[in-house]
């Protein structure tokens, strides 16, 4: 017997957790993730206050360690990212976060010099601001020698550098760089010269969950945890979550509702082509063996709703206000479209220009119409992800596993399940996507033989709440769906005449 331990460096938090073999949380320790600004505001994370607070979570969870820690997996937001010195081992730049748009220009380079089609077959991606290729790029911009004996590590393989002195990643967050051929299971050293990226390093990949390296004596005092204990890097934050969950064949769709929401399910392993380029969905290699993954996004899901508890009060609305609000709402369409495009829109039509808009405000609409209306946008948005979806997997989605700060609002989640039809099961997994990183590093270790033996140990301890559609009030939405995607091109349209000449 021992204990699995969880370590999850997001954008809102970093978090140690340690389980109980059977998936049951035993402790924990949270700390806020800190975002600096340099002087002309653009966000960046210091790699030293990175690395100090991930030790101090690990410290504090392992402190209340009753057993034997077995293996530490680390998970992470995915294309946030820096350079190493290989000689000094020490950081080169600061971590730039995912969502920065710095590398805006970069992008439009790579735009115009390369086949998107053909990069989505190796990469699984459609181009993006957000991938750590982009981001090397921008940094050689402002100084020509920083790729000088330099290695670009994601924040997981980071945290796991300093724990062991080694670098190692996965191929869910290697693909993540734009620069990781998926097929070959390689860096694309060619495309990276192409673009003046040829002298970089990059750390080896291996399966996620395989232990890469064990922590050294000096991060043993600084961190708290055993010398020699196993230290895996097991991927993307949502992959991770997914396998929590028991999402682990195709078939089985999961739903990750944060400040960001995430819709990811399972594709059998094979090579990707025009059919899954056009759904304008991510792609890539799965945290589980022989699998890909689809997925798509609202960057301003839960983000919107924050964002309009305070613009209808300052300061703003309490939950529960909020949520009484809202359950005096009668069942059915506001009438108002609403577009969650606050950080720009994502998969099935990804653009950064976009911006978040309202269509069809009148008179009589009121507070609680307008929150409403928040909820349903987001609800439209992840119709429209859904619709791609099973036009990328060949299958229809009925049924679907939703995590996350989101499934408390019964308002929203019954939306959700009229408009769609679907059908959503929210499990009382605590800390999904540490429970995903520990499952898998566990797996690695030989706690567990497979997922399919770790499901079995974790299922029996969860209780499952389910939200089923009502047919007559999804008919009442319908027509709104569909006017909402028909706006949508026109507002894709119009945002982009705006950037282009500005």
């Amino acid at each position: 017997m021992g204990l699995l331990l969880g370590l999850d460096v997001g954008t809102t938090n970093i978090k140690a957790g340690l389980f109980y073999e059977d998936g049951r949380l035993a402790a924990a320790a949270s700390r806020p993730t800190k975002t600096s600004y340099t002087e002309d505001g653009l966000p960046y994370y210091d790699p030293e206050w990175m690395w100090a607070t991930a030790a101090e979570v690990l410290r504090e969870a392992a402190a209340k360690a009753e057993e034997p820690v077995r293996c530490l997996g680390i998970t992470s937001m995915a294309e946030a990212g820096l350079l190493i010195d290989l000689v000094s081992g020490k950081p080169k730049s600061h971590v730039i976060p995912w969502f920065d748009k710095r590398s805006l220009p970069q992008l439009e380079r790579i735009k115009a010099a390369s086949d998107a089609l053909t990069r989505f077959s190796r990469s699984g991606l459609n181009p993006s601001f957000k991938y750590g290729m982009l981001k090397m790029m921008w940094l050689k911009d402002q100084d020509a020698g920083i790729l000088k004996d330099a290695c670009w590590l994601s924040v997981s393989d980071y945290i796991a550098y300093r724990l062991t002195g080694q670098r190692f990643t996965d191929a869910s967050l290697a693909a993540r760089t734009y620069a990781y051929d998926l097929h070959n299971q390689q860096w694309d050293r060619g495309f990276l010269e192409q673009f003046g990226l040829g002298e970089v390093t990059f750390p080896k990949v291996l399966p996620a969950g395989q232990a890469g390296g064990k922590v050294h004596a000096e991060a043993a005092v600084v961190s708290g945890l055993r010398e020699g204990l196993a230290v895996a890097v097991c991927g993307h934050d949502h992959l991770c979550a997914s396998v929590a969950v028991g999402a682990l064949e195709p078939g089985h769709v999961f739903d990750s509702m944060g400040t960001a929401e995430t819709l990811v399910g399972i594709l059998p392993e094979r090579r990707l082509g025009e059919k899954e380029f056009r759904t304008g969905m991510s792609h890539g290699k799965h945290v589980l063996p022989g699998r890909y993954f689809w997925m798509g996004g609202i960057s301003s899901s839960g983000g919107s709703v924050e964002w309009m508890r305070k613009i209808i009060q300052d300061p703003p609305i309490a939950y529960e206000d909020m949520n009484r609000m809202l359950a005096e709402t009668e069942r059915k369409p506001t009438g108002i479209l609403y577009y969650p495009y606050l950080s720009g829109s994502g998969a099935p039509k990804p653009n950064p220009n976009m911006l978040s808009s309202f269509i069809g405000i009148s008179v009589n609409h009121t507070r609680a119409d307008m929150m409403r209306a928040v909820l349903e946008g987001t609800v439209y948005e992840f119709a429209a992800i859904r619709r791609a979806a099973e036009q990328a997997s060949g299958q229809p989605i009925n049924t679907i596993t939703a995590v996350g700060g989101g499934t408390r609002n019964q308002v929203l989640m019954q939306i959700k399940a009229d408009v769609t039809g679907c059908t959503f099961h929210i499990p009382n997994v605590e800390e999904a996507t540490m429970l995903g990183a520990a499952l898998l590093a566990g797996i690695g270790s030989g706690v567990y033989r497979d997922e399919f033996e770790a499901w079995q140990h974790i299922s029996p301890q969860l209780s499952i709440r389910t939200i089923t559609p009502d047919p007559e009030v999804g008919k009442l939405y319908q027509p709104y769906l569909e006017a909402y995607l028909e706006l949508r091109d026109a507002l894709h349209d119009h945002f982009n005449k705006l950037a282009n000449r500005g």
